[in-house]
């Protein structure tokens, strides 16, 4: 039954009566749940648990130094409050609607201290936010040490600010080629996500919906094309009239631009105003990550992406960035324009993946055998389903009703009329 009051659920019905959705019960079972969640969430706040002094904590600050209870302490004692409401973590295969329905219950959720995020754009607040505090710090005199740990003050901010956190996109994936069950070992997102993992397991109703139906491969009007072969004849021409045409508004002249992230400088050889035409290699080819490509995203609503090779599990980094780069551009709402080696649906080859770093890997952990063989394969299942996603987000890309969002221009406009 539909929760009393609960407007998400009639939001959804509409949605589904008026074709935008197709009837899906697992859909429909989770979007009930969320709903629960939504009118608890009415009344709920996080301050009650923030610098909380609480029954079990000062069961010893109470008993006088004589044996004896502190009257005056213990009427002064504040009772625990209450456990907060569970959230939930929901999972499944690409293209089933988790991101839609999470974006559905959190627009639904009359709440001020909300916040919706990419797992990527949160992990890089959480490490500026660090920066900023050890950059704080006074300068500590020579042979004078000391130790300071800001995860806890930084942990509190974000707490205070907010009390529903959406994230999208949560999915352990390596950074430098490294992958230990899930976690890339020596650094600070490992143990953020062995304790996230330990939040998810105690504090969240986990949540499968995997109808197996990919909805952005259904059929939806195309934008026009949008990928092309490097073998087609005229390809690269086709793809040069199109910059031409989207450039046509834009009030700056075609350059390089340099991007300054982190107080490194990242050139795109070929940019006019919000239009970047870029190669694979510019942009996956270097070391970069989830902060260079948020930058990108933020900056461009449309990305040329030429020469993309035929990507092969022996080509993990660049795998990796692609991946990565595709959720930020997606996220974003960002337009993409490709030239690729081969059509999308056999652009990744599941061959290859060993290489020098991964066999050291598996020397310095002592696996060999079976145990050497299940970590190469849970490697190469995490590679396929992420690229899975990739895909599947690619083709939606293509699509007109995409392609039409993501035109900043319209935005502009608007803002400029009002």
């Amino acid at each position: 039954e539909t929760p009393d009051g609960c407007d998400i659920v009639d939001h959804f019905d509409r949605l589904v009566q008026g074709g935008s959705l197709r009837i899906d019960a697992q859909q429909r079972r989770v979007i009930l749940r969320l709903a629960q969640l939504q009118l608890t969430l009415k009344t709920y706040s996080n301050r009650p648990y923030l610098n909380t002094t609480t029954m079990e904590s000062n069961d010893e600050s109470i008993q006088r130094q004589d044996g004896k209870t502190s009257i005056f302490t213990a009427k002064n004692r504040r009772p625990a409050p209450v456990p907060p409401p569970k959230g939930f973590y929901i999972y499944g295969d690409v293209g089933t609607g988790k991101t839609m329905l999470m974006d559905l219950f959190y627009s639904h959720v009359e709440h001020s201290c909300k916040k919706r995020v990419h797992f990527n754009a949160f992990m890089l607040d959480i490490h500026k936010r660090i920066h900023q505090r050890k950059q704080s710090l006074p300068q500590r005199r020579l042979g004078k040490m000391f130790t300071y740990d800001p995860i806890s003050p930084v942990a509190m901010e974000i707490a205070n600010e907010t009390s529903l956190l959406c994230f999208d996109e949560f999915q352990v994936i390596t950074k430098g080629g490294l992958f230990v069950c899930g976690f890339y070992f020596g650094s600070f997102d490992w143990i953020f996500y062995l304790f996230l993992l330990f939040c998810v397991q105690n504090y969240c109703h986990t949540v499968c919906l995997d109808s197996g139906i990919d909805y952005r491969t259904l059929d939806q009007p195309a934008a026009g094309k949008l990928y092309y072969l490097s073998g087609e004849p005229g390809a690269e021409a086709h793809l040069d009239s199109l910059f031409e045409e989207l450039t046509l508004r834009q009030k700056t002249v075609t350059a390089p631009r340099v991007i300054t992230v982190l107080g490194r400088r990242l050139t795109l050889q070929k940019t006019c105003g919000s239009v970047a035409d870029c190669t694979f290699d510019e942009l996956c080819g270097r070391p970069l990550g989830a902060v260079d490509y948020l930058e990108i995203a933020r900056l461009f609503d449309t990305v040329f992406i030429r020469h993309v090779p035929t990507l092969t599990l022996s080509l993990k980094d660049q795998v990796r960035r692609f991946t990565t780069l595709i959720d930020n551009l997606y996220d974003r709402k960002v337009r993409v324009v490709l030239l690729a080696a081969a059509p999308l649906d056999r652009l990744f080859v599941h061959t290859g993946g060993e290489d020098e770093r991964d066999r050291q890997l598996l020397d310095d952990l002592g696996l060999s055998g079976e145990a050497a063989e299940r970590l190469t394969l849970f490697t190469a299942e995490e590679e396929i389903f992420a690229f899975q996603r990739t895909v599947s987000r690619l083709r939606e890309m293509q699509t007109e009703s995409y392609w039409m969002d993501g035109d900043r221009t319209k935005t502009q406009q608007i803002l400029t009329c009002s």
